[in-house]
């Protein structure tokens, strides 16, 4: 294999292009078309995107998806020179470590996250490596992958670094990919799943949820978390109206029979 070989590139990039617009493409039609007006009164920003932004998200996504396609090349380089742990079949560590493997990646990428999006939010590094995520004030599904492609190779690192640091199965990495790249769409839906009792379990205290990451796109600061919502607090970095938001949202009353925009709770137009 050449070092960069624009072929493996592509085939690498539409790989993980495709399985983002499964994911997103799922969310998508079950949010904003076939089940729309049971969800409208859990949307979390008033009003439903336009077909402009969502085409942005989209160029967006597939730009993303090709730089994952090179750093996801330079990648097997590294694996197939020894250079890296990773391992394929389960039973050369066991188990036990298998499944541990998989937990520790999934904490240490929502710290990476975490740490690296603070950054990007300096006001020197923004204009160079967010500005385009954060075009999506009303996020979709569709947003989970639309950087700017500093921030995609930021965000693609992580998985390199993973195969360097320790010992990782193929199918552990991919049960972690399947993870991240399903709570990040989950988390850009622009709608709430939760149910409203979860922040005050302890559930609410660890998980992140779509009104958190959705507040983060239209305010800009705080909650600047992934998956969970540990670093927020341990930072003080919770967006102050975050749990009030989330009440508000998943106590909102349906309105029988909303089909469309136009039938939506009060607010909720496009």
């Amino acid at each position: 294999m050449n070092f960069f070989d624009f072929k493996k590139v592509i085939g690498i990039g539409s790989v993980e292009f495709f399985r983002y617009t499964v994911a997103a493409g799922l969310l998508w039609v079950f949010f904003y078309m076939i089940r729309r007006r049971h969800w409208l009164h859990r949307k979390i920003i008033d009003r439903l995107p336009n077909g402009r932004d969502v085409r942005r998200e989209l160029a967006l996504s597939a730009l993303t998806s090709f730089i994952y396609g090179v750093v996801g090349l330079l990648t097997v380089l590294a694996i197939r020179q020894g250079w890296t742990q990773y391992y394929s079949g389960m039973e050369k560590y066991g188990w036990a470590w298998f499944w541990l493997s998989v937990v520790i990646t999934i904490f240490l990428h929502d710290a990476y996250f975490y740490w690296t999006h603070r950054i990007m939010h300096h006001p020197r590094l923004f204009p160079l490596m967010h500005k385009a995520h954060h075009r999506s004030t009303n996020p979709t599904p569709w947003a989970a992958y639309a950087f700017d492609p500093l921030e995609a190779f930021v965000q693609a690192a992580v998985f390199p670094l993973v195969v360097f640091l320790y010992p990782i199965c193929a199918q552990a990495f991919l049960l972690f990919m399947l993870w991240q790249l399903s709570f990040n769409v989950v988390g850009h839906a622009g709608f709430e799943i939760y149910p409203s009792w979860l922040l005050k379990s302890w559930l609410g205290k660890i998980f992140n949820t779509p009104t958190n990451h959705t507040m983060h796109h239209q305010y800009f600061r705080g909650n600047y978390g992934l998956y969970f919502n540990i670093w927020d607090r341990m930072m003080g970095t919770n967006h102050p109206d975050y749990e009030q938001r989330f009440h508000t949202v998943t106590t909102r009353r349906k309105t029988p029979g909303a089909d469309s925009a136009s039938e939506a709770p009060a607010g909720l137009q496009p």
